[in-house]
């Protein structure tokens, strides 16, 4: 069936028909076709042309998803920077204007599929000031333009230099009276004005000049500096200083006399520093390969916060900085990150499962895991090769090891 020729009563009424807003879910993205109600719309989707564009779409998804999207979130904070400014509004009313133009983009080809996750994506990354009451969602926009910024400024100077000499002076006297007013204490005095007396007698004015003070000499002690060695020269001792001192150096102890507990004190200060020794690998590097670990920064983005992944490679010889492969969850898997052991976090397998201890007496050993104790943060573990049981390992001592 062809078009109505122009100018006849059917050609003139769908022409009205075709001006006002149509239903959205009748919109055809891929195609810009709007049907007016479900019939136009079903036989638009069984067209070749239709079939075409989805082909088209098959092949990138990705490309046309992100193209759709960034269109529909420009012309959205347009809109609401044009309209409305820094106001604080309601989403929907936005949204209401938005849609009213006829070839904006839909929602429904967007990576979003409501207002309301569109709403707080713009508050995750800082576009706007977002909150929800009673009536639903409200926005502020913020304007971070160079050229608002700019012009905000050159406002505010205007604004300064506008003021002149005369005002300055007279904000400048207001202070003074003030400042005059008030005593040291910060407390305001009230002085009662001069009154001439009745029988005439010349007036005595009473000046109360405060005392200056004056700080007591001090000892001055003279310092030279020279490279690596600082000297002090201090003044002489009195005669009863230099006896004090003297008779204190006469005064010397006993010299002490080595016994069978000096040696059990010896040998318990060598076992405190091979302990010592153990508790210095906490503060090494524990990053080894092969190991499974977890991201715990939001640095990266929110897609790589708590994803999974496993050490290819140490980066440095302290071990501190690995590169990891991650392998969960699927958006990420196979991406390959360089990151400081400072944002990763160990894992803690099932039992049966194999852990590497990270550092301590059994540093580098596999072991495998033997229980788990939830509630005291910690795991029994038995060591593969020397066959012994450890109790109470904590979950920062091991981590889950696939060699």
């Amino acid at each position: 069936m062809g078009k109505h020729e122009v100018g006849t009563p059917k050609y003139i009424a769908n022409k009205i028909k075709a001006k006002g807003l149509q239903k959205l879910r009748w919109y055809c993205q891929m195609c810009q076709k709007q049907c007016r109600d479900e019939n136009g719309f079903k036989c638009h989707t069984m067209s070749e042309s239709h079939h075409r564009q989805l082909l088209l779409f098959a092949d990138n998804a990705n490309k046309y998803m992100d193209q759709f999207s960034k269109e529909f979130s420009h012309g959205f904070l347009q809109l609401l920077k044009r309209q409305f400014g820094t106001k604080r509004v309601p989403a929907n009313r936005v949204y209401q204007e938005y849609i009213a133009d006829r070839t904006h983009i839909h929602m429904n080809a967007t990576m979003w599929l409501t207002l309301t996750g569109y709403i707080k994506w713009l508050g995750r990354t800082g576009k706007c000031v977002v909150d929800e009451t009673e009536k639903g969602w409200f926005v502020t926009y913020i304007d971070r333009d160079p050229d608002t910024l700019a012009a905000q400024e050159k406002k505010e100077k205007k604004e300064k230099m506008d003021k002149d000499d005369q005002e300055r002076m007279m904000e400048f006297i207001e202070k003074q009276v003030k400042k005059g007013k008030t005593t040291d204490d910060g407390t305001e005095e009230f002085k009662q004005p001069l009154a001439r007396p009745e029988d005439d007698a010349p007036l005595v004015l009473e000046l109360k000049l405060k005392p200056k003070k004056v700080l007591p000499l001090q000892p001055v002690l003279a310092i030279k500096k020279e490279p690596n060695l600082v000297k002090v020269k201090e003044e002489p001792l009195s005669d009863d200083e230099q006896s004090t001192s003297s008779s204190g150096k006469e005064k010397q102890l006993p010299k002490r006399k080595s016994t069978d507990k000096d040696t059990s004190v010896s040998s318990k200060k060598s076992r405190i520093d091979s302990e010592s020794e153990d508790e210095k690998d906490k503060f090494k590097g524990w990053l080894r390969k092969d190991l499974s670990v977890k991201v715990v920064t939001k640095s990266l983005g929110d897609k790589y916060y708590k994803a999974k992944g496993t050490v290819e490679e140490v980066m440095d010889a302290n071990c501190f900085i690995g590169k990891i492969k991650l392998k969960s969850p699927e958006d990420v898997e196979g991406h390959v990150i360089k990151i400081d052991q400072e944002y990763l976090e160990t894992v803690i397998p099932s039992i049966g499962r194999d852990v590497m201890v990270l550092w301590g007496k059994y540093n580098g050993e596999i072991a495998t895991v033997e229980k788990v104790r939830i509630d005291d943060f910690c795991v029994d573990i038995e060591l593969k090769e020397r066959r012994k049981l450890l109790k109470r390992i904590p979950y920062e001592q091991i981590c889950k090891y696939i060699g």
